[in-house]
């Protein structure tokens, strides 16, 4: 019978806290009555963290490793982890003990009280100003961009139905848009909760500041691909057909003056503007055809859709057994 829940935790060089850590999640998971699984993802390291995931698998059957060969970052170490997850509820948290364990039950419990996806919310959060202050500005563009009410996307506490979780695909720094993602592939129940955050005890942070340029970026990225993923002619083609309209007017502009008013048009900046306009709107038209062209392609390799469940049938030709009403 598969576990209440999967845990799945990116390791990245912290062998100091991976014992804590285990003892924490028994604990948590014996105080809320429930059976899990616990999937260690070594992102890399080069200290003793392997050896220790080892160790724990040896001493704990629920606890298992995957070692990857080498520092591929937390989205790859996460979809490592949602692959091999077989808990009707999935959990993601990190492993410097920040993230407090005893938090599992209560984020499940939420899950099963039909959420799609739970996010923690750091209320109080025990991190200098140069990490916090960032983070809040990087979370309320997010907020902005992808219409979702969230207050902490960093936060890696998290729950998930396994539905969700394994429908997904992230890469990049896209772990920090997963609700994001979730909404585009129509699970709408994602809702928050306050979660204790704790002071690193152990090592140093692996994230520095180039992260939220990453993240930005990819914030482009994903709100692209979620409002035009499907349908690229859709943004290129009206920016092609702005350009290029304003560039046509200009040019038919520019040539009435000339035919009625015999004004020269040679020297004039506007003659330049108008024919790159053109060819800027038509590049970008091409561009759009071009996307659409791959897309189609794709789509030919799988469904545009997902089914969420089906009603009971009986086989085709087969009589009712009640009458109609």
């Amino acid at each position: 019978m598969p576990p209440d829940v999967s845990i799945i935790i990116p390791v990245y060089e912290e062998a100091d806290s991976l014992k804590q850590l285990a003892r924490e999640i028994r604990e948590a998971c014996a105080d809320a009555e429930l059976t899990f699984e616990v999937w260690l993802i070594d992102d890399g390291s080069e200290d003793d963290s392997w050896q220790l995931i080892c160790r724990l698998q040896r001493r704990d059957a629920r606890f298992a490793g995957l070692r990857l060969r080498r520092n591929y970052g937390k989205s790859a170490a996460l979809m490592a982890g949602i692959a091999k997850a077989h808990g009707r509820v999935v959990v993601t948290m990190d492993a410097d003990l920040q993230d407090d364990p005893a938090e599992i039950g209560p984020l499940t419990a939420r899950i099963d009280q039909g959420m799609d996806l739970v996010s923690g919310w750091k209320v109080h959060r025990r991190d200098p100003l140069a990490k916090t202050i960032p983070s809040r500005l990087f979370n309320q563009v997010t907020r902005m961009v992808s219409g979702i009410r969230l207050h902490d996307f960093n936060c890696g506490l998290k729950a998930y139905r396994r539905e969700v979780i394994q429908t997904l695909r992230i890469y990049g720094e896209m772990h920090r848009y997963i609700p994001l993602l979730a909404k585009w592939e129509g699970f709408t129940r994602i809702g928050e909760k306050k979660v204790n955050h704790r002071v690193r005890r152990h090592g140093r942070s692996k994230f520095g500041m180039e992260r939220y340029l990453r993240g930005c970026l990819d914030l482009l990225t994903v709100s692209f691909l979620t409002r035009f993923g499907a349908r690229p002619m859709h943004f290129f083609g009206t920016w092609g057909l702005v350009a290029f309209a304003g560039g046509f007017l200009l040019s038919l502009w520019i040539s009435v003056d000339k035919l009625f008013f015999g004004n020269p048009v040679g020297e004039r900046p506007a003659l330049l503007l108008g024919a790159l306009l053109i060819m800027v709107g038509l590049m970008t038209m091409s561009t759009g055809f071009v996307a659409e062209l791959v897309v189609r392609q794709r789509m030919e390799d799988r469904l545009p859709y997902e089914i969420a469940d089906q009603t009971p049938q009986q086989e085709p030709g087969t009589p009712r057994t009640t009458p109609y009403t």
